[in-house]
C-alpha cells in the first residue's frame, strides 16, 4: 500500500504544508462563520425584542378587553409600518393560549388555539439560526402594567441571513482552496529548489561505484548553510576514504614484499642446508674416487639432496602458479604446504605437529588455491606468535575444518580485528589476516578463535557442499 513516507521529500513537504493550510483554513472558516452567526442572532434578538416590547405597549388595553378589531388594527398598522422587514406572521393570544387576532387570520383564526404554531418556537433571548430553516418563530409573554395578559408569537423571515452565511462559506472555501493550492505549488517549487543540492549529492554518491570522489567546487552550495557544510563534510570524507584506500594498497604491497621476503628466506634456508651436504659429497667423490663404496654413499647423498631441492622447487611453483585457482584441493596440497613451511619451523627451532585426517572426497569439493593461502597465512602468523623454540600445529579434519594451534600468547587486539571483524585495517600491520577473512567469507566459511592454557588456536570451517570454484 502506498504511504506518505514513500513519496519524495520535495512532494511530501508541500503536501504536509497544504494539509496544515487546509486545517488552518477550516478552523479559521469555522471561527468566521461562528462570529457571523453570533452577529446575526444578536440582530434578530434585538429586532424581536423591539417588536414584542412595542406591541406590548400598544396591545395591552385591547387584550384586556379582548377587543379583536382593535388588536387586529394594531397588528395591521404594525405590519404596514414594518413593511419590507422580517415579520411574516404575528399572532396575539390571551393567557389561556386562545388566538385574539393575527396578521394573517387564515393561518391563525380568531379563537383558535395557539398550540399548532408552538413547535419550534424560541424565546427572544434564545434565538438560534439553523442552516436549513428560512423562518424563525419567537414566543414572548405580553405584559401590561407588570401583569401577564397574553402571548405574542412572531415568525421572522431569515432566508437572507441564511443566504449570506452560504455566500460567506463559499467565499471562504474558494479562498482557502486558492491559498492552499498556491501554498502547495509554492512549497513544491521552493522545496525542489532547496533540495536540488541534496539530489546532486545523492546522484554523485550513487555514481561513484565504491570509489568516493570529491564534488566539484562549482556544485557546492554557496554560503555557510547546512547543505554547504554537508557537501564539505562529504568531500572531506571522500578525501579520507581515498587516503585510506591508498594506505591499504601500500599496506598490501608491503605485505606482499614481506611475504616474498619470508618465502625467499625460507627457500634460501631450505636450499642452503642440502647444498652444504651436496658440496661435501662432491668433495668426497673427488677425494675418494678410487673407493666405490664411498662414491656410492656420496652419490646417494647427492641423489637425496637433489630430489629434496626438486620437491622444494615444485612446491614453490605449485603455490604460485596462476592456474591453481581452479584446481580441486588434494592431500598432496597439504604435503606441499608442509614442505614450504618446514624451513620456517627449522629456522626458529620450533616443533611442528601436522595431522591430516580429512578425506580426498571432502577436499575435492574445494579449490586448492584459496585453502592453501588461508592455511599458509595462518601458519606463518602462528609461527611468528610461537617464537623461537615454540610449538605450531595444523589439524585438518573432515568437514572441512582447519585448526591451526601455537604456543604463543594469542592474537593481539589489532590482529584479532583484522581476522574476525570488518573494521578498517589500521596502519602499522599487514593484511595477511584480512586476506584470510576475505577468502573465508567468499567461500561461505566461518572463523573461530580460542585460547586456553596450552596456547592459542584458530579454527576455519569451510563448507564442502559446493563444487570446486
Amino acid at each position: 500500500m502506498f504511504s506518505l513516507r514513500q513519496m519524495p521529500l520535495s512532494a511530501r513537504v508541500p503536501l504536509i504544508a497544504a494539509g496544515l493550510m487546509v486545517l488552518v483554513g477550516v478552523v479559521a472558516s469555522q471561527q468566521v462563520l461562528s462570529a457571523l452567526n453570533r452577529v446575526q442572532e444578536a440582530r434578530l434578538r434585538e429586532l424581536a425584542r423591539l417588536h414584542v416590547d412595542g406591541l406590548a405597549v400598544a396591545l395591552g388595553p385591547s387584550v384586556l378587553r379582548r377587543d379583536v378589531w382593535e388588536v387586529y388594527d394594531t397588528l395591521d398598522r404594525a405590519t404596514t409600518a414594518m413593511a419590507g422587514q422580517r415579520m411574516v406572521l404575528t399572532v396575539v393570544a390571551d393567557e389561556a393560549g386562545r388566538v385574539i387576532a393575527a396578521s394573517d387570520p387564515r393561518r391563525a383564526p380568531v379563537d383558535s388555539t395557539l398550540a399548532p404554531l408552538l413547535p419550534g418556537a424560541q424565546a427572544v433571548e434564545d434565538i438560534r439560526l439553523t442552516a436549513d430553516a428560512p423562518h424563525v418563530r419567537v414566543l414572548a409573554d405580553l405584559t401590561y402594567q407588570d401583569r401577564r395578559v397574553g402571548q405574542i408569537l412572531s415568525e421572522l423571515d431569515v432566508a437572507d441571513l441564511i443566504r449570506e452565511r452560504r455566500r460567506v462559506w463559499g467565499l471562504l472555501l474558494a479562498g482557502n482552496a486558492l491559498a492552499t493550492l498556491g501554498l502547495a505549488i509554492g512549497g513544491f517549487l521552493a522545496m525542489r529548489r532547496m533540495l536540488r543540492p541534496v539530489a546532486t549529492l545523492a546522484g554523485h554518491m550513487a555514481a561513484m561505484e565504491g570509489a568516493p570522489r570529491a564534488i566539484p567546487a562549482d556544485q557546492v552550495p554557496r554560503g555557510d548553510t547546512e547543505l554547504a557544510r554537508l557537501f564539505q563534510t562529504y568531500n572531506a570524507m571522500s578525501g579520507a576514504a581515498e587516503a585510506k584506500a591508498v594506505a591499504e594498497r601500500r599496506l598490501a604491497e608491503r605485505e606482499r614484499f614481506v611475504s616474498l621476503g619470508r618465502l625467499s628466506s625460507s627457500l634460501a634456508h631450505e636450499i642452503n642446508n642440502p647444498l652444504g651436504g651436496l658440496l661435501n659429497a662432491t668433495d668426497t667423490i673427488r677425494t675418494y674416487a678410487d673407493r666405490p663404496d664411498v662414491v656410492r654413499e656420496a652419490a646417494g647423498l647427492l641423489d637425496r639432496g637433489l630430489r629434496h631441492l626438486r620437491d622444494v622447487a615444485r612446491a614453490t611453483l605449485d603455490q604460485n602458479r596462476l592456474d591453481r585457482h581452479g584446481t580441486p584441493l588434494t592431500p598432496e596440497d597439504f604435503d606441499d604446504l608442509r614442505l614450504l613451511f618446514a624451513p620456517e619451523v627449522s629456522r626458529l627451532g620450533q616443533r611442528l605437529d601436522w595431522v591430516v585426517t580429512a578425506t580426498a572426497q571432502d577436499m575435492g569439493r574445494l579449490a586448492a588455491a584459496p585453502v592453501r593461502q588461508i592455511a599458509l597465512n595462518l601458519l606463518l602468523n602462528a609461527s611468528a606468535a610461537a617464537g623461537p623454540g615454540g610449538q605450531v600445529g595444523l589439524e585438518v579434519t573432515p568437514g572441512l575444518s582447519l585448526r591451526i594451534r601455537d604456543s604463543g600468547p594469542g592474537l593481539p587486539e589489532p590482529a584479532r580485528l583484522r581476522l574476525l571483524t570488518d573494521d578498517p585495517v589500521q596502519p602499522g600491520g599487514g593484511v595477511g589476516l584480512r586476506l584470510v577473512r576475505d577468502l573465508v567469507a567468499e567461500m561461505g566459511g566461518r572463523i573461530d578463535n580460542a585460547k586456553d592454557a596450552g596456547g592459542a588456536g584458530i579454527t576455519v570451517t569451510l563448507p564442502t557442499g559446493a563444487a570446486p570454484c
